[in-house]
């Protein structure tokens, strides 16, 4: 799969859109409460967080270091990392999965009978990782309440094949979803008939004991990466993806990296897909569904025409509201004039909704404190900001998810290599963090 090339910033000074909504003053309801972290001597990251039926949450994220608060890992490759926290934010174990190569989580979510599903990628074949087809495959692993692996499934071909994101599906099953890497995998995937280059969207679906019911792929001759997925109320899939393909699946990029937003029916069928974007680099990160049916999208945009109303720097959040049959009902660009992008989305319990990103911004009520900043913010139905938070020191914090937990609090998971700042301590190259709001 070919890297994706990310621009340098573009430092553009203009006004801030008023798209972004008028703030409400910052009370007691979202205060913060804490900023942790967690790791050892090398590089630890935290990716994603799901909160948990006894009102605590867990984390998952990956760990290259053996030391710290990492004690049970011998090795300095990378190993899923997974931490389970209590209501009162007391950690109440942690646990690494691998074997003794490169294997990094991405993705949790919690699973019916009160367990978990993990999802990333693994290099691996020792361990805890039975079998390896190539460079690197999709690892799923089903674990228990308290971390005991129940099985474990790798999916893969020749190439960096790379696991992005899952679900539960109401079968009880599972939607697992990320890259193909078709250029390494010598055919073998997806159609010998008409090859495709680059990463295409590989999505499998699985039964509750990780057999594999179908394999689909989705993509053009480029790089085309899924990011997120829900499933809708008609038992089909929604998945966010970005796309610099023009042909093949994709009928109507609008120029680069497009929002590239597909619909599969239960059984892997193509049912329909859409792109959004302007001339530049868009790419989306998360989606969440809303109350009325509809769908929010968010990521980032470098564009300011066609799609896009208003770019106000290098990079903007870009928020979109779609129907379920991929209409485009609106459109807010967030941001000030350097580099600000979303990286998750999760509805809160007043219908409104809760986003994490990072941040390089310091102008138009922008704080940015060093190089990114973590950067939360509350958007209402509309998309208006209703409040917004930066946390950092002077090097790189970022954040990649974020959930609202049962008493209304907000988590928001990432990394953080600062040492000053809001940052109080740093163990390693860079660690975990994990910012609390009330």
């Amino acid at each position: 799969m070919k890297k994706i090339c990310y621009l340098a910033v573009i430092f553009l000074f203009v006004q801030c859109s008023k798209d972004q909504g008028t703030e409400s003053p910052e009370n007691n309801s979202n205060k913060i409460e804490f900023i942790k972290t967690f790791g050892g001597s090398k590089n630890d990251v935290l990716q994603s967080v799901v909160k948990t039926s006894d009102g605590g949450y867990a984390t998952l994220g990956y760990t290259q270091s053996n030391d710290g608060d990492i004690n049970n890992k011998n090795n300095e490759d990378f190993d899923f990392w997974l931490m389970k926290f209590a209501a009162d934010d007391t950690l109440l174990w942690s646990k690494t999965y691998g074997g003794t190569n490169d294997d990094r989580g991405t993705d949790i979510i919690t699973t019916n009978d009160g367990g978990f599903a993990l999802l990333g990628y693994s290099k691996s074949a020792d361990g805890d990782v039975t079998l390896n087809a190539g460079a690197q495959d999709f690892w799923i692993l089903k674990i228990s309440n308290t971390g005991a692996i129940l099985w474990q499934k790798t999916f893969g071909y020749a190439g960096a094949d790379t696991g992005t994101a899952l679900l539960q599906t109401q079968d009880n099953g599972f939607l697992v979803t990320g890259v193909l890497d078709v250029s390494a995998s010598n055919g073998q995937g997806n159609s010998k008939s008409a090859k495709h280059a680059g990463g295409d969207i590989w999505t499998l679906k699985l039964a509750s004991n990780g057999s594999l019911e179908w394999s689909k792929y989705f993509g053009g001759s480029f790089t085309d990466i899924p990011f997120g997925v829900v499933e809708t109320s008609d038992n089909e899939y929604i998945i966010a993806a970005s796309s610099d393909s023009k042909d093949f699946n994709i009928s109507n990029n609008k120029g680069s990296y497009d929002f590239w937003i597909l619909k599969v029916a239960s059984d892997g069928i193509l049912v329909w897909e859409k792109s959004f974007g302007g001339s530049e680099i868009d790419e989306p990160r998360a989606i969440s569904a809303t109350n009325d049916g509809n769908f929010i999208i968010v990521g980032d945009t470098r564009s300011s025409d066609k799609d896009i109303s208003n770019n106000n720097g290098g990079a903007d959040l870009w928020m979109l509201k779609i129907s379920t049959n991929g209409i485009l009902i609106w459109e807010k660009t967030i941001g000030a004039t350097s580099f600000d992008v979303a990286r998750s989305i999760s509805k809160t319990d007043d219908n409104s909704f809760i986003i994490a990103g990072n941040s390089r911004s310091s102008d138009a009520g922008f704080t940015n404190q060093g190089q990114n900043d973590a950067w939360i913010l509350k958007v209402d139905t509309s998309g208006n900001v209703v409040w917004k938070k930066f946390i950092g020191g002077s090097e790189n914090d970022l954040l990649f998810d974020v959930v609202q937990l049962n008493n209304q609090s907000i988590i928001a998971i990432g990394e953080s290599t600062s040492i000053n700042g809001d940052i109080i301590g740093n163990k390693g190259f860079s660690d975990a963090l994990i910012i609390k709001i009330k």
